[in-house]
Formats: structure tokens, sequence, C-alpha cells
């Protein structure tokens, strides 16, 4: 299971447009997280640094649960089993180590779930599938900017 940029402060231009999104996917990402603990599937999560090269991901969750819309991470933050990539462009794989995650967890199949679905889980899910790996992203555990543009991307 791959959670996708979730650990967000929500201060960018187009967070007003995204929240609502997230706060209806958050109930459904909740549950995935927990059944994936539960039955002792790998939870990793992929996220953005927001350009602060010398961050952490204890920082990044700093940062975040210190931001006005904390509320939307604290049900899903990474727990002492999780593993964590920091990305810095849309796709979870570009110039990350995942691939190499991926291969020594032995997966061929991922879960995408998380935001933005038309952006980085559309990228992501794309490349995943140029790598050979199943993929399924469940269409009620990711959040959009654009819903008409998330549902061409769920299509794809």
């Amino acid at each position: 299971l791959i959670v996708i940029d979730m650990i967000n402060a929500y201060d960018h231009p187009d967070a007003e447009l995204l929240v609502p999104s997230v706060r209806a996917a958050l109930p459904q990402l909740t549950r995935l997280i927990d059944r994936a603990r539960t039955e002792g599937v790998p939870v990793i999560y992929a996220n953005d640094n927001f350009g602060e090269w010398r961050s952490h991901h204890g920082e990044i969750i700093e940062k975040t649960l210190a931001g006005k819309n904390a509320e939307l991470v604290e049900p899903i933050l990474p727990d002492d089993d999780s593993l964590f990539v920091v990305k810095a462009r849309h796709s979870i794989f570009y110039e990350t180590p995942l691939s190499y995650l991926l291969s020594q967890l032995g997966a061929d199949h991922v879960v995408l779930c998380g935001q933005v679905t038309e952006q980085c889980v559309l990228y992501s899910a794309l490349d995943a599938h140029i790598r050979q790996l199943r993929v399924t992203v469940p269409k009620d555990a990711v959040a959009h900017i654009h819903e008409d543009l998330a549902e061409a991307a769920l299509r794809i």
C-alpha cells in the first residue's frame, strides 16, 4: 500500500479545492491503512518534500501537524513499521529509491491511495505499470482538485 502525498500542510494555492475531496476520502484511506497494517502488508508513504531539501520525514510530519488542517493528517500518520520515501516530483518513482524498495519487498502489485488523483496518483500509476507492477487505485481512497480530470485519470 502506497500512501501518496497525504502528509500535507494544505498551504498551497489549490488547497481550497483539494481539502473537501481529502475529507471525503479520509475514512477509506484510514481503513485501507489499518487493514494493511493488520494483515502485515507494508505501508509506504511517498511524500513530497515541499522544496525543503534538508528535511526528513519527521520534519515533514511536524510541519503538517502544525498546519491548519492537521485533522486531515493525524488519522493516517505513519507508524513505527511504515516506510517513507521522499519525492520531489509528481511520480513516486521519479529519482526515488521506490523501485528498489519494492523489489526488495518482492512486490508485484501496488495499491495507490492519496492525492492528487489527476496528478501524482496518475503519474505514479503509469510509472508502476511501466515497471510491470499490477496497479490498483481505489477510487474512494484518492482525492482530487478537479473532479472531471480525476474521473479521466481513473479511467486511464
